[in-house]
């Protein structure tokens, strides 16, 4: 898989492989940081895995950037363990009702019923991308192509914690209060985040998530 190496600013490097939501390609991001992370390189401050690229922010007073970059090259051209399994994680729901007041406008645009939009997103086991926009916010796919309705024309002001949404091909959990343009079609019925926990988040890149109705309110 073709991939390469960048400078980000003066403190962080980039490598970046084919720019596209890819199984196959998060698959390798996932390997590359993991492999980042376990090296403990000195001066490391951070390693973010996005859908197609994987960027390693250093103390650049401590860090040895040759090191980096050459274990960054040695990581991405390296095998991947074909024995490594992600995880797999079951997301409890209440669909409907107050906490999913756009679970009627997805069954319109798929022109089915309420109850046939739950049955189609519990349907689907989805990977996790990446984190990102909010602290602990899993972005994942891919959404049935029945359901995958684009963002809100308008964003609403307020989303709560735990609100599932749809934003085409992804799907996602607010894991605190925030503006968001996302359909939200339900409420996950457990913590999304918490900073006191360790981890703070139940989800990571390279996980894979089933959501499981368990109580359905049809036609908010």
């Amino acid at each position: 898989m073709h991939w390469h190496i960048t400078m980000t600013g003066d403190a962080a490097v980039t490598v970046s492989f084919p720019a596209r939501i890819d199984a196959d390609v998060s698959t390798r991001v996932v390997a590359v940081a993991d492999a980042v992370r376990a090296a403990g390189y000195p001066g490391v401050r951070d390693v973010v895995p996005t859908y197609h690229a994987v960027t390693v922010y250093m103390d650049p007073l401590r860090a040895d950037l040759d090191r980096v970059w050459t274990g960054l090259e040695d990581a991405a051209a390296a095998p991947l363990d074909a024995t490594a399994a992600s995880r797999n994680i079951v997301v409890p729901v209440v669909y409907g009702g107050d906490g999913g007041p756009d679970l009627s406008a997805v069954a319109r645009f798929a022109g089915v019923s309420p109850e046939r939009v739950i049955e189609l997103h519990t349907g689907t086991r989805y990977r996790v991308y990446m984190l990102g926009f909010l602290a602990g916010f899993p972005y994942m796919g891919a959404v049935d192509s029945r359901i995958a309705i684009p963002r809100r024309n308008t964003p609403r002001t307020g989303v709560a914690a735990g609100s599932v949404g749809i934003a085409g091909e992804q799907t996602g959990v607010y894991p605190a209060s925030a503006p968001g343009g996302w359909h939200v079609i339900g409420r996950a019925t457990v913590e999304p985040f918490d900073p006191s926990r360790e981890p703070p988040c139940p989800w990571r890149p390279g996980d894979l998530v089933t959501f499981e109705s368990v109580r359905a309110v049809g036609g908010s």
